[in-house]
């Protein structure tokens, strides 16, 4: 490793220890609703139009945000609705007002099935700052994970109605898999051709119904490939692409996002689940909830708990244990393990797989 991103590494690893010493709430994820209009194949909660689960009446989550208040600057902290598909609900223009009276910025990740014009225009009255659309790759293969046949068309239209905006911050976000990993040189150019500034790709992990599905996993070659994608394509400057959050990824660290890896979860972000469990970063499917907003206070459980997430040391186990790259990685993003603490994915595995 070249000594200046070991550098950079080390400063890393000391914010992280400050972070989590002191651990500021910067970003709360609010899963209001499990109900969506898509079916997707690697959906990591198994979401459908009518779960078993009711939408989170909004009024139980504003007292969530005035909990926070009571503790911390709203401005400082940004809401983010996601679940599901949050513009499955009804109410979803008083939710985006009851978190603008109380001084909150709010975003919220979409598939655009649902964003017509007027509803965005309505939400951006009441506040909207940014926006993650879903698009998965061209026509084809978007619509084959989506299973969705006006899926690619719809994302493809809430695109555009971001970009003649221009007001409202927004992202395209990618989940690569086998069938659209040789398609994005041509996904890139898409994007870049439609305006398209900040691009997100993820890989997609063993979790709900991507578990069954091996042909969204990458193999190893391909993920290699694909952090090769990504820092080439921010070597040309005509779009901005960033590699997720997903993990440690070694000597390709700095070169594919704009920072070092850490796994902000239950450190910087916290989350509300359907349930009402409180949480961290809402890819976490296992159980690693901290506590209750209907049996708990938010802020308290925020404050006192989530000793698993500021402390990794318990981590340090099974092929974590010997690992020579602990010093950075310290057991990769917490969504990568299951409830017995296993990790499912390593990323330096498949990166320096033979």
């Amino acid at each position: 490793m070249e000594w200046r991103r070991h550098l950079a590494l080390e400063a890393n690893r000391l914010l992280t220890q400050n972070l989590r010493r002191e651990h500021p709430l910067r970003q709360l994820f609010w899963e209001c609703t499990l109900r969506c209009n898509v079916h997707c194949r690697h959906c990591g909660s198994d979401c459908k139009y009518s779960p078993d689960v009711a939408d989170m009446p909004r009024e139980d989550f504003f007292r969530v945000l005035d909990s926070v208040a009571r503790k911390q600057n709203p401005s400082k902290v940004f809401v983010i609705l996601s679940g599901g598909e949050p513009l499955m609900r009804k109410d979803i223009e008083e939710c985006a007002r009851g978190i603008q009276r109380r001084g909150f910025p709010w975003g919220m990740v979409t598939n655009g099935l649902y964003l017509t014009p007027q509803r965005f225009h309505v939400l951006r009255s009441a506040g909207l700052r940014s926006v993650a659309v879903s698009l998965d790759g061209l026509e084809e293969n978007h619509n084959w994970l989506r299973c969705h046949p006006k899926s690619f068309e719809m994302a493809d239209q809430a695109i555009d109605l971001l970009a003649c905006d221009g007001k409202v911050g927004y992202d395209v976000v990618t989940c690569v898999h086998q069938r659209n990993f040789g398609q994005l040189p041509a996904l890139r150019d898409y994007l870049i051709q439609k305006g398209v500034g900040n691009w997100r790709l993820f890989p997609i992990f063993p979790s709900g119904r991507a578990a069954s599905e091996p042909l969204l996993r990458l193999s190893d070659e391909q993920f290699r490939g694909l952090l090769d994608f990504i820092r080439d394509t921010r070597k040309q400057g005509q779009i901005h692409a960033n590699y997720s959050c997903e993990g440690y990824v070694g000597d390709y660290e700095g070169d594919v996002r704009d920072w070092m890896f850490r796994c902000a979860a239950g450190v910087t972000v916290g989350s509300v689940l359907i349930d009402g469990a409180i949480g961290a970063c809402t890819s976490i499917r296992s159980n690693y909830s901290q506590g209750n907003i209907y049996e708990d206070d938010f802020m308290e459980v925020w404050e006192n708990r989530y000793s698993q997430h500021r402390h990794r040391e318990w981590m340090k186990r099974d092929e974590c244990e010997t690992c020579k790259h602990w010093r950075y990685c310290e057991g990769n993003g917490l969504h990568l393990r299951t409830n017995e603490g296993t990790l499912m994915l390593c990323h330096m595995k498949k990166i320096e797989a033979l």
